[in-house]
């Protein structure tokens, strides 16, 4: 997948997927099961080859080494999460209606808990691996920026919208749909939200970005 990096003329290569096979599934469900349990240091390759119901040697066909495994795994749910919103959004959607999938898909992924243990994961482990935080980072939220960036750029050519900073208006977004729920899960301070506690960020960031970028004709 390509993704445009608007802080130059230049284009941004997402990371490679993995090698697929046979086998390719039941290695990442493997991994992340024990990723989550056991952490990155924590987890083993026996331990993944063993719930993934694999040989070690069918394990490394796909993965050369563990980093690789774990920001796979980052990948495939960031993506599958991406995906399931950009299908319901086309041109023919409005702009708020875009607006609001996109928000839903933030604040469910914000506030999974998969998202939430591989944060505090990916933070726990930077000091000693910090290439795995920058990959994290550039695997998972980094898409999602450009894809909403990408978004901004298409609907102010059919006249939807007009943005000068595309790349902060996606920033604000983001962290509008953020609120305060992701930061008492990542402390452990507050359970998973109710769906009115979401639906409250969900239409109070729509209505916040709206009023910023496009207060009078949206």
């Amino acid at each position: 997948m390509i993704v445009f990096a608007l802080e130059g003329n230049q284009m941004d290569t997402a990371p490679q997927a993995a090698r697929k096979g046979r086998k390719y599934d039941d290695v990442l469900a493997g991994a992340r099961e024990v990723f989550l349990t056991q952490g990155f240091d924590g987890a083993s390759v026996d331990d993944i080859a063993r719930k993934a119901g694999v040989s070690k040697a069918t394990l490394y066909s796909y993965f050369p080494d563990k980093r690789l495994m774990f920001l796979e795994v980052i990948r495939v749910e960031c993506n599958l999460q991406l995906q399931g919103a950009e299908s319901k959004i086309s041109p023919q959607v409005k702009l708020k209606d875009a607006l609001r999938i996109a928000a839903v898909t933030l604040v469910d992924v914000y506030t999974s808990d998969f998202y939430v243990r591989m944060y505090r994961l990916v933070v726990a482990e930077s000091e000693r691996f910090p290439e795995l935080g920058r990959q994290f980072y550039e695997t998972g939220p980094l898409q999602g920026r450009y894809r909403m960036v990408r978004y901004l750029i298409e609907a102010e050519e059919r006249g939807a919208i007009k943005i000068e900073d595309k790349l902060l208006a996606a920033d604000f977004f983001a962290e509008m749909c953020r609120a305060d729920m992701f930061t008492k899960m990542l402390l452990g301070i507050a359970a998973k939200p109710t769906q009115a506690e979401k639906d409250r960020v969900i239409n109070g960031a729509v209505a916040m970005f709206l009023a910023r970028y496009c207060p009078e004709n949206c």
